[in-house]
């Protein structure tokens, strides 16, 4: 028994021991690396690079699809405008169609009055100012005038 308590402490199987358990732990490193790097096998490469193409392929059919989207409901958003100035436009119609209301709008907008009746027109007291102050130019030649015009026009650029 000496011999293997001897063997025991010896430098010789202090070394071969510390070998083994250094061999130990790097063979369970290298293991723990291959582990790591199994995770990334060809399969999930070839995967990844499978969706990257299909997103890829599908990324301009899908900008079409959402602008096309777009364009639908802008037209669709027109064409309810249309709808409503159609219906605008024949409400206008059938108001036209009643006499009462055409001889409202042409005595409005033509100024014409019945039979008997006395027609007024108001006008603004600032336009005629104006026209008379444009009387007193109907006295000098036209080339005065031309000239006076040019004068005001360059003045108001001013």
């Amino acid at each position: 028994m000496a011999v293997k308590d001897r063997d025991r402490f010896s430098t010789a199987t202090r070394i071969r021991l510390i070998g083994e358990q250094t061999a130990a732990r790097v063979y369970r490193s290298q293991t723990r690396r291959q582990a790591r790097r199994s995770r990334l096998t060809g399969r999930a490469a070839l995967l990844a690079l499978v969706l990257c193409s299909l997103i890829v392929a599908l990324a301009y059919p899908m900008r079409q699809y959402v602008s096309q989207r777009a364009e639908i409901a802008d037209l669709e958003r027109r064409q309810e405008q249309a709808r409503r100035r159609v219906e605008q436009l024949r409400d206008l119609k059938a108001r036209w169609q009643d006499d009462a209301y055409a001889e409202q709008q042409i005595r409005q907008r033509l100024h014409y009055v019945m039979p008997g009746e006395t027609g007024y027109i108001v006008i603004d007291p600032g336009a005629a100012r104006k026209s008379r102050a444009d009387a007193g130019t109907a006295d000098r030649p036209w080339y005065a005038n031309v000239w006076d015009a040019v004068d005001r026009s360059d003045a108001s650029d001013r």
